[in-house]
């Protein structure tokens, strides 16, 4: 059955292991873990029949903004209000469409964008991308302060409610360039707290996102940073890594993206111009 909440109750057994030799403590308790169940994604018409075109495993909530989001991505729309309502079933969420949408879906199911773990064409991803996407990256816009960037984490950390209840779940979060704090979506896949929370936006009318900074509680990787451009998005600040072939794209689209952004530190890897840096910082920048 799907679950309504995002966390589930269970017990379990905790081990804890005292610094003296032979002393431990083994307590039966309950906790809370992250809902993991599968999502299919349908897109139709408002009378035509339901095609699936993806299934993901997702925490459930917020579905229909993450098949919007999916959707964007892989660029099936071109106009935001091509999106006519969404019906929502067990574990089953539809999308519903224009009719012109529906034109292009046979083209869009041959060409979805394989992971990086396939060792994805770098070149062949960013041309395509280059054709799809319908906004343009402003070059050294907007600005952003350094040690607005290294508050970002704890801005986000106090408000991942499921995060701080099991630890298992991924964060992205939309602030604006001032720090402020715009939405922010959990989710157990870091593609799918994008989805939703870029699906947002889809919905609400509200894209290109030309003035914000996406965070990620995790790595940065290729389908992210895909994700950021489609939405027009020009600054990604993860916790993590970038992979090289997310370092490539933020470079060939022009975003500023920002790696390991941890305390008081941080690494630039493309696009430094959006960064005002202060002296008192040790910055790392890396090209």
């Amino acid at each position: 059955m799907t679950s309504l909440l995002a966390t589930k109750q269970i017990r379990i057994t905790a081990v804890s292991l005292a610094s003296n030799a032979g002393a431990r403590n083994i307590d039966p308790v309950e906790d809370l873990v992250a809902v993991e169940e599968p999502l299919e994604i349908q897109v139709s018409s408002i009378h035509g029949p339901a095609r699936t075109v993806s299934i993901t495993m997702r925490t459930p909530g917020n579905d229909a903004e993450l098949a919007a989001g999916f959707l964007w991505g892989e660029g099936a729309f071109q106009r935001t209000d091509q999106i006519l309502g969404s019906q929502a079933e067990q574990n089953v969420i539809r999308t519903i469409v224009a009719p012109e949408v529906l034109d292009g879906l046979e083209r869009l199911s041959r060409n979805f964008y394989t992971t990086s773990s396939c060792g994805v064409c770098g070149k062949t991803s960013l041309t395509a991308l280059r054709q799809r996407t319908k906004f343009t990256i402003n070059p050294g816009s907007p600005i952003v302060e350094a040690d607005i960037l290294t508050g970002i984490p704890d801005t986000v950390r106090k408000v991942q409610k499921t995060f701080n209840q099991t630890g298992g779940l991924h964060g992205a979060a939309l602030l604006e360039a001032d720090g402020t704090l715009i939405a922010l979506r959990e989710d157990v896949g870091r593609h799918n707290a994008v989805d939703k929370l870029i699906g947002a936006c889809v919905l609400n009318h509200q894209l290109p996102l030309s003035g914000a900074i996406l965070f990620l509680s995790g790595r940065a990787s290729f389908e992210l940073l895909q994700k950021a451009y489609m939405a027009g998005i020009p600054i990604v600040a993860a916790v993590g890594a970038p992979s090289s072939l997310a370092v490539e794209m933020a470079e060939e689209a022009g975003i500023t993206l920002i790696g390991f952004l941890r305390g008081q530190r941080f690494n630039i890897y493309t696009s430094a111009e959006r960064v005002r840096l202060t002296s008192s910082m040790e910055t790392k920048i890396e090209r």
